[in-house]
């Protein structure tokens, strides 16, 4: 089979690899369907992940059918059509109990393209498949499953969520990448008087917008504007979803006492914490890897056509085009690309606006 290797900082190929074998009697292989890029597996191209070793397949969220299943699994088998989380969970270990499936210590978490071949290929081993894996719902698009098996989960726990948006709080989202745009997307269902958008690409607020952001800002302007519409106090809930040590500051500028920021960026250089302005204001900061333990209540509120995951995705390709696909998302403010997606029944490169 074809796989997306990663063979150190800058050097990657769409090349030829093994196929992958039941290893544990808990493994399921899926045949995949469709899959995507995120923004962590630009990290890792440039060297921003060390752990991912040279030779890994990249890419951990997928929609597919078992075709293989581990003579233990009770919850899949082949044949099934199923959406593959970006992580696995054992589900014996305290963190599982916990449902901190992230944290996970019985061989689960974040594994696929991190420490195992991941689902950037035609075939992927997914471990501890029972817990791991998501039946699908017969009315939600690949296409649109896919982006439930990171972004949408990610945005909504370890930025809606964490960050404790409550009815009628001011909300600032700090990058209106994929991870930005799906923050907002799920803030709103909690009714807060207002979402700001903060990001330098027009064409990213204007997606943002379309999401059901209420204020637009630059980096630049994003302090006095956030200021003005709060009476100088400050944004109750700031998500950071850059991972940039100037988007950080920026969050930390614009929160008020006792506000809550919530990171959700990936941040390969250190952050200088101003704790010497922060000591005395009741800040909470969270930080967090995805948990995807609602999972299942967004693929119900998909199936329902409760979440906007169709207009994040800008351009699809098919998988054998997945070089290209890289080349194109890495080039997002040029391309205009949020949400690529490989696969399915696309099988020539589409660009379509995101309103």
């Amino acid at each position: 089979m074809k796989g997306f290797v990663f063979h150190g900082p800058g050097k990657s190929a769409w090349e030829e690899v093994p196929d992958p074998d039941i290893k544990e009697s808990t493994d399921a292989i899926v045949r995949v369907e469709t899959t995507t890029i995120c923004g962590t597996d630009l990290h890792i191209l440039k060297g921003d992940v060390p752990e991912v070793r040279p030779g890994t397949v990249l890419g951990h969220e997928a929609v597919g059918e078992i075709v293989e299943a581990g003579r233990d699994l009770h919850a899949v088998q082949p044949g099934e059509r199923v959406l593959v989380s970006c992580i696995t969970a054992c589900g014996r270990c305290g963190y599982c109990w916990e449902r901190t499936y992230g944290q996970c210590r019985g061989g689960g978490g974040w594994t696929l393209g991190h420490v195992i071949d991941g689902t950037q290929a035609e075939y992927v081993r997914v471990p501890h498949a029972d817990l791991s894996v998501h039946a699908m719902p017969g009315t939600v698009d690949g296409k649109d499953a896919v982006l439930l098996a990171d972004i949408f989960p990610t945005a909504y726990e370890v930025g809606v969520l964490n960050g404790h948006v409550r009815p009628g709080d001011s909300v600032v989202v700090v990058g209106a990448g994929p991870i930005g745009l799906a923050a907002i997307a799920t803030a709103r269902l909690f009714a807060p008087e207002r979402i700001v958008a903060v990001d330098p690409a027009a064409m990213r607020l204007d997606a943002a917008k379309g999401l059901g952001a209420d204020a637009l800002a630059d980096p630049v302007d994003a302090q006095e504007l956030i200021a003005d519409l709060t009476d100088g106090l400050g944004a109750d809930v700031v998500i950071e979803a850059v991972g940039v040590p100037e988007s950080f500051e920026l969050c930390t500028r614009v929160v008020r006492p006792g506000g809550h920021i919530a990171n959700v960026g990936v941040h390969g250089r250190p952050v200088t914490l101003h704790l010497e302005d922060l000591w005395s204001r009741n800040v909470t900061i969270t930080t967090g890897l995805v948990d995807t333990y609602s999972t299942p209540t967004l693929l119900r509120m998909a199936a329902a056509g409760r979440l906007p995951t169709s207009s994040l995705v800008t351009h699809t390709f098919p998988l054998d085009r997945m070089e290209e696909a890289y080349d194109v998302f890495g080039r997002g403010a040029d391309t205009g690309a949020l949400k690529v997606v490989l696969g399915g029944e696309q099988h020539e490169v589409v660009a379509v606006r995101a309103t």
